[in-house]
């Protein structure tokens, strides 16, 4: 698992089947029921790279579109209203993507 020795299965498992539904996805309540809030800025930071797909040191729209694929392979796809609203939660300085400390302040949040 690509988040072993960061987050717990079990609780992964939870936080994916709480936003199975369409349009159901909350950035905030997920990082809680993942226990990644909770976590060390270094394990946050480990967390970025894993869901930073092409190692641009940025999560891109498409990358995110895919977020939750990270966790559970079998996971959906973030609607298009997902992915926008997500993407302006963390996109502080308005470049378009997500940097590692953008994405730390947004997880501990």
């Amino acid at each position: 698992m690509a988040f072993a020795g960061i987050l717990n299965d079990a609780d992964v498992a939870a936080a994916v089947k709480a936003c199975e539904a369409a349009d159901s996805f909350n950035h905030k309540a997920f990082f809680a029921k993942v226990g990644l809030s909770a976590k060390s800025l270094d394990d946050i930071k480990k967390a970025f790279f894993v869901i930073d797909q092409d190692k641009s040191g940025f999560i891109e729209e498409d990358e995110l579109k895919l977020f939750l694929q990270n966790f559970s392979a079998g996971a959906r796809a973030l609607t298009d209203g997902e992915t926008k609203t997500f993407l302006k939660a963390g996109d502080t300085d308005g470049d378009g993507a997500i940097g590692v400390d953008e994405f730390a302040a947004m997880v501990k949040g």
